[in-house]
This record gives structure tokens, C-alpha cells and sequence, in this order.
């Protein structure tokens, strides 16, 4: 493993701490991570979500870490308020191991944009 990907995965590890420690419950994986975004960017608050609804949550956070590196634009909102978006930028072609690096550097960036979390070193504060 190159000191970047070890960086990454220090930096990974702090988040999923943090959010253990504000929610009480640890997410899994990147998945689970990207479930409490789209929750988070939906703006209703927890609650009971459809199968379909929660792979749609999962799309809005996907949708919204990735437009941090200009490849989606928030299009608008539909009548139940669910945001939409628009790919403006071709998506690079990745293995699943290189996807999963982008979405999670993403992830990091926008709690460090949106919530000013810093991951970048051990002693660093949230």
C-alpha cells in the first residue's frame, strides 16, 4: 500500500470514528456513509426509507461528493423535494478499487467543506 492510499484509509477511519461518536452507531462501509449524506442533503430527517428510497439516497450523496470535483450539477428539486442531478463531466473509467478511493476522498472533502472536519492528522480537530 503507497503512503497516499494509507493516508487515505488514516483519514477513512477518523470519519467513520466521528460519526460513531455523533450518531451512536458506527457505519459499516462507504455505503453506509453515503446513506447518511443523502439523508443529510435530502433535508427531512431520519426515518423509515423504501428499499428504492435509500438507493436513491445513496445516488443524491453520490451525486453531491462528486459535483465537489465538477462532474454532477444540482439540477433542482421535484415536487416531493428530492434534489436531481446533471452530469457535466464524463466520469473517469476505474476498477471498483479506484472508485471506491475517488468516492471515499470525496466523502472526506465534503465534510471537510460542509462541516469544516478536519482528517488530516491524528491531533487534528473536528
Amino acid at each position: 500500500m503507497i503512503k497516499r492510499d494509507l493516508d487515505l484509509e488514516r483519514q477513512w477511519y477518523r470519519l467513520l470514528v466521528e460519526l460513531e461518536r455523533l450518531l451512536d452507531k458506527k457505519p459499516k462501509d462507504l455505503n453506509g456513509v453515503l446513506f447518511i449524506i443523502g439523508i443529510q442533503e435530502l433535508g427531512k430527517g431520519a426515518r423509515l426509507f423504501s428499499k428504492e428510497q435509500k438507493q436513491d439516497l445513496m445516488h443524491i450523496a453520490i451525486c453531491k461528493v462528486l459535483s465537489l470535483a465538477g462532474y454532477y450539477e444540482l439540477e433542482g428539486l421535484d415536487a416531493e423535494g428530492w434534489p436531481h442531478w446533471k452530469l457535466i463531466k464524463k466520469l473517469p473509467h476505474f476498477d471498483l478499487l479506484e472508485q471506491e478511493k475517488l468516492l471515499k476522498m470525496h466523502v472526506l472533502e465534503y465534510f471537510e467543506k460542509e462541516y469544516q472536519w478536519n482528517f488530516a492528522s491524528p491531533g487534528s480537530e473536528l
